[in-house]
């Protein structure tokens, strides 16, 4: 009989479920003895309180049937046993999509107008787990959005089985999905790069695999491709420079087009350029932005308002409309519906498209950049260097006591300035400005500045991380 325990609260976050499965921990994991990375674990989570949260969303949902697939970690397999066993035990039917990538179950709960869960601990370490989940129609549940009831309900855990359990069936999507993302591109008129693709072991290289293979004229290195939980090669984060030097190394020694990366679940996907050079997130935004208005005109973008102005400048440029959001794929989902945006970016590598259900998809930017770089026909450098001349600094988080005392701190300091509140607080100048943002679940502040010139741009990161450091 299956068996179902109280779950700990802090397993529900802003925007996921996310915790420690405690059987894949040993002596030498940074988790032993439950002491670990805040930003990717707060509590542990047995099978048995995944059932808990399976009643749970089961009572949640209106529909009687969830779609529930999953990413390539040692424990997801039996987590969506489970989280299926304690749906169906309210009566309710399970779609089981099995190995998947997010996108993929965006694509599923969109397609389908239904409810949809994503085991996955997105780029965390092999030792954690987690759920993305969403409404009928891909609408995000998170802080705000459903996450605070469903997480109640799954603490209280007082439900009554249904007399007769739901079904839990095994459907192959593959057939439906590569042709999804195909309606993105133009085959025919995709030149024949050289490209090298890093998966991580996640899940992204069972979705890149059957894309490209319908791109035959791209020369593709597979690196990582093989989805493996235990992460052998390295972490999938392609968003920390040291999961990505191999990637580099290639493309620079095998005299590749370009280089991409996604992360374990792959909703998020990175782009290193023909020299090797990281393209930000912002700029990739920039560059798809362009593309979308190209092809629909005067059509908004919304991005996430810690992002180099290149964004705004070139969306307005163009005749868009452009739209600043706080950072995080509710808000953004949420402001993209509201202004029929064409597409959304975040400078974390999530980049949003209407067609997608208003969802992130690490594929479709891919897609994108064959198809500019087989249009203009230049190289990735040079694309990126078509948007202008723009110093950022990337993201850097430094652990701080008190968050509020910060941004106090800042407020203060940059009076004069025009500020912004949306989200932390945005401190903006005529040459430069910069976003500072507490993390949602850690004692992290965030920091993202842009400057007219490198040693300014450097200048000024120093000067705030000091005032940050304090």
């Amino acid at each position: 009989m299956a068996q179902y325990s109280a779950v700990d609260p802090r397993v529900f976050r802003t925007y996921d479920i996310r915790a420690l499965v405690p059987d894949l921990v040993d002596e030498s994991s940074i988790y032993f003895g439950e002491v670990g990375t805040p930003d990717c674990f707060q509590a542990s989570l047995l099978a048995a309180g995944v059932r808990t949260i399976g009643r749970a969303l089961a009572a949640f949902v209106e529909e009687d049937t969830i779609v529930i697939g999953y990413d390539a970690r040692i424990s997801s397999p039996e987590w969506a046993s489970a989280l299926g066993d304690g749906i169906s035990s309210l009566g309710k039917n399970v779609i089981d999509i099995g190995l998947a990538s997010t996108d993929m179950i965006y694509y599923a709960s969109g397609s389908m107008n239904l409810p949809a869960v994503m085991i996955t601990a997105s780029h965390c370490t092999k030792e954690l787990n987690g759920m993305k989940i969403v409404r009928s129609g891909a609408r995000v549940v998170g802080k705000g959005s459903g996450m605070d009831e469903l997480r109640d309900l799954a603490v209280e855990n007082n439900f009554i089985p249904a007399e007769v359990p739901g079904k839990v069936v095994a459907q192959d999507l593959w057939g439906l999905y590569i042709p999804h993302l195909m309606q993105f591109a133009d085959p025919e008129s995709v030149h024949p790069f050289r490209i090298i693709a890093d998966a991580g072991n996640g899940v992204g290289g069972a979705v890149a695999h059957r894309l490209l293979e319908k791109l035959p004229q791209l020369n593709v290195t597979e690196l990582f491709f093989e989805p493996d939980g235990t992460f052998p090669n390295h972490e999938a984060n392609p968003f920390e420079r040291e999961n990505i030097e191999l990637l580099i190394e290639r493309v620079t020694e095998d005299k590749a087009d370009f280089g991409v990366a996604w992360d374990g679940d792959a909703d998020r996907v990175f782009f290193v350029d023909e020299m090797g050079e990281p393209v930000p997130g912002d700029f990739i935004t920039t560059l798809v932005a362009r593309y979308f208005l190209k092809r629909n005109p005067g059509a908004a973008i919304v991005y996430d308002l810690r992002a180099s102005r290149a964004v705004a400048e070139w969306v307005n440029r163009l005749g868009g409309l452009a739209v600043a959001e706080r950072v995080g794929h509710s808000y953004i989902k949420q402001t993209m519906r509201a202004q029929n945006a064409v597409f959304g970016g975040e400078v974390s590598g999530h980049y949003y498209f209407r067609d997608h259900y208003y969802a992130d998809n690490g594929f479709i930017p891919l897609l994108a950049v064959l198809q500019m770089l087989s249009e203009q026909k230049i190289k990735l450098s040079e694309l990126v260097a078509s948007l202008g001349k723009y110093y950022v600094s990337g993201e850097i988080n430094s652990t701080v006591k008190d968050t509020g005392a910060v941004i106090e701190r800042i407020m203060q300091k940059y009076s004069d300035a025009v500020i912004d509140r949306k989200d932390g607080v945005s401190v903006d100048y005529a040459e430069w400005h910069f976003n500072v943002r507490p993390s949602a679940n850690d004692p992290l502040i965030r920091l993202n500045l842009e400057a007219g010139s490198q040693q300014e741009m450097e200048n000024k990161r120093d000067e705030v991380l000091a005032l940050i450091r304090e």
